[in-house]
């Protein structure tokens, strides 16, 4: 049994991100919860109020983790070497922690302060990325926003085996990543020059 003080809101998280990351959102109850970490349901509202605390903490905390990768991936690359690991990371990401990244898209609460700040920290990582391309800033949110549908897309697909041919994912993830670029490329040459 683990001891009552080490039982704190980071071990409550990475013990929710390990339900649903092996058993899925659905399988994340407050029973299911204080069973892994070996204490009572009860105790477990000294840190978060119910279901929808823990719901809500996890996607921000889901977010972060997302964010780091993120950042991880950024750090010392610009312009196309920037998009193409960035997007491999967050593929990564969502393969490694397929609840996890799930319960980031079901916040309890959209407009919540914090997972607004973590969203938009994520947002202006990208666009960061982005300013190798010189683009305006509404255009840089139109281009974040196409990289993210497509990672998106790509990581749903992938979660609910999508792509039943035998055919390498990363290969694929590659020449859509370069096909983003090239448009990227072809809408903005000047600067795009700059970038590669």
């Amino acid at each position: 049994m683990a001891p009552r003080n080490s039982i704190n809101l980071n071990n409550i998280l990475k013990a929710a991100a390990e339900i649903v990351d092996t058993s899925g959102v659905e399988e994340l109850t407050l029973t299911a919860l204080a069973q892994k970490l070996d204490i009572r349901s009860p105790s477990l509202y000294n840190h978060f109020n119910g279901l929808v605390g823990i719901r809500k903490l996890l996607s921000v905390y889901g977010l972060e983790q997302l964010l780091n990768v993120l950042i991880r991936a950024a750090i010392g690359r610009s312009g196309d070497e920037a998009i193409h690991e960035m997007a491999k990371a967050y593929v990564k990401f969502a393969r490694s922690h397929p609840g996890l990244y799930e319960v980031t898209l079901q916040a309890a609460d959209p407009q919540d302060a914090e997972v607004v700040k973590v969203g938009q920290e994520i947002v202006d990582l990208v666009t960061q990325v982005l300013k190798a391309y010189q683009l305006e800033e509404l255009d840089a949110i139109h281009m974040a926003r196409a990289l993210r549908s497509i990672l998106h897309g790509f990581a749903s697909l992938e979660q609910k085996g999508g792509f039943g041919l035998p055919y390498d994912l990363d290969d694929s993830l590659q020449m859509i990543i370069d096909t983003f670029l090239a448009g990227l490329h072809a809408r903005y040459p000047s600067a795009a020059l700059k970038a590669r």
